[in-house]
């Protein structure tokens, strides 16, 4: 807070999505006085969150449809901007996913996280490992803990303890449906760092969870071991706004007075404004515009690629290494058809496909089995995703030819039979930020160079979280920076 008298901080947050919007409130509720400006290069707030309502009956998301509660930061903003209530879980039916295997859909063994049963009985009698695969991944209660606390990618940490064939059949294709990621350069350590966690704890990760599942029957209401992980399968700790993932950038919108939000105002460069004065403020330049705009802060909540470009007259070794942090992209298909059209219907949320079987998509949901509300009444909201890392080139190919690609794997899969009552396909080049190894050592570079800057700050998904209660925290702490916090992308 400024003392007494003194004149309000003029703060600069570059980048309107979900991080952007974050920190531009949560400024607002530690800095009542500060004069926020939100500036926003495209025509929109929300950056990736998108949720179309254009069609009766249908509620379309074009990207993330939901929010985990395992970390607490979206929970808690949803409480301070009101719409707690409108939150709803997901269906408790239907809380069930699937894996493909020879071009047949088999459940996910229940109790299976994404790296480790919590159930053997469910591991020993599935059809997607082998008799020898099912050996080997109970053997993982037998190997030994890694002794260095090095790095390494998900794909060889997996495999070093459960083996090729859980990996080729499991991990990897929940795994990818996730992070549309290649495993092996994923980083262990930056993505799911609790398992490396739990095997430094307990020296095998079933171990772990049999540990951590005594220990939970005994404990207190509320309290939680901060190694605890979800299941791949339990999904009741996924909420969304009964309305749609927009209706969070439409309340955080609310929370801000107008004149806060600059939307078609693309940043051309940020600089100092005084080279002889550190601290003395930035200057950012808009495009179009003679006027360039003096600040006291600067926030860059852009993709790591924009906020590289910014800085490289600034701090060229700072933007150096933000542009080290590596990006993929993926297609969605989205379509609408009669429950009727599908052969093989799914009591369930969704199919991940293993790369191991050569097809042409990553993952289906079936986003209307999810949350009520999201088809009429006798039919189905399909999305279908397409692309990621290690098969970028799918996901730039025309509409037609993922339409194409789409269907015929649908009719390959469940029997889809027809045309769909309508297909859309929303594209998300380079959109996600691929943590390889070596990317927490990476971060922090970023942040020790960052924090040489005077008043600035840094948020986002390029850095330690991808998903939306990770964005929303990145924001709120890069506010809570400027005010005396230590600048650091937690």
């Amino acid at each position: 807070m400024p003392p007494p008298g003194s004149l309000p901080r003029r703060v600069a947050i570059i980048g309107g999505g979900i991080s952007g919007m974050a920190a531009a409130h949560r400024l607002r509720e530690i800095d009542p006085a500060a004069e926020i400006t939100l500036l926003e290069a495209s025509d929109r707030l929300g950056g990736v969150l998108q949720t179309d309502r254009s069609r009766a009956g249908w509620l379309i998301e074009r990207s993330a449809d939901m929010f985990t509660t395992r970390e607490p930061w979206a929970m808690n903003l949803c409480r301070r901007i009101g719409i707690a209530d409108e939150l709803v879980e997901t269906d408790q039916r239907f809380r069930r996913a699937y894996v493909v295997r020879r071009g047949r859909l088999v459940p996910v063994p229940d109790g299976f996280t994404l790296m480790s049963p919590a159930r053997l009985w469910p591991i020993v009698t599935t059809p997607l490992l082998s008799l020898r695969g099912k050996l080997r991944l109970a053997w993982e209660y037998f190997v030994a803990a890694k002794k260095d606390g090095a790095d390494e990618s998900l794909e060889s940490f997996v495999v070093r303890r459960f083996g090729r064939q859980a990996f080729d059949r499991l991990v990897q294709p929940l795994i990818g449906g996730i992070y549309t990621a290649d495993p092996a350069k994923l980083s262990v350590q930056a993505t799911l760092p609790q398992f490396v966690e739990m095997e430094r704890k307990y020296g095998s990760l079933i171990r772990g969870m049999r540990l951590q599942q005594a220990s939970g029957r005994r404990k207190p209401p509320n309290r939680v071991d901060p190694t605890e992980i979800s299941s791949g399968a339990r999904y009741g700790l996924f909420l969304a706004p009964q309305s749609g993932m927009q209706r969070l950038v439409e309340a955080l919108a609310a929370r801000l007075p107008p004149e806060v939000v600059r939307l078609n105002a693309r940043v051309e460069s940020v600089r100092p404004a005084g080279l002889t004065e550190p601290g003395s403020g930035w200057i950012v330049q808009i495009q179009g515009e003679s006027f360039e705009p003096r600040f006291d802060d600067l926030i860059l909540a852009a993709p790591g690629p924009v906020s590289s470009r910014l800085l490289t007259s600034v701090d060229p070794q700072l933007a150096e290494l933000i542009g080290r942090v590596e990006y993929a992209g993926c297609s969605v298909a989205m379509l609408g058809i009669r429950r009727d059209q599908l052969a093989k219907p799914l009591a369930g949320f969704g199919f991940v496909v293993p790369a191991i079987e050569r097809r042409q998509i990553i993952a289906g949901s079936l986003a209307s089995m999810k949350f009520p509300g999201r088809a009429p009444e006798g039919k189905l909201l399909l999305r279908i995703f397409i692309g990621g890392a290690l098969q970028p080139e799918l996901a730039t190919l025309p509409d037609e030819d993922i339409r194409r690609i789409v269907l015929a794997e649908l009719r390959e899969l469940v029997g889809l039979s027809g045309e769909p009552e309508f297909f859309e396909v929303a594209r998300w080049p380079s959109m996600m930020p691929q943590y390889h190894v070596g990317h927490l050592d990476l971060v922090r570079q970023i942040e020790e160079r960052a924090a040489t800057l005077p008043n600035f700050a840094l948020c986002g998904n390029a850095y330690r979280g991808v998903g939306i209660p990770f964005c929303i925290h990145s924001g709120e702490a890069a506010a809570e920076s400027l005010r005396g916090q230590p600048n650091k992308l937690v």
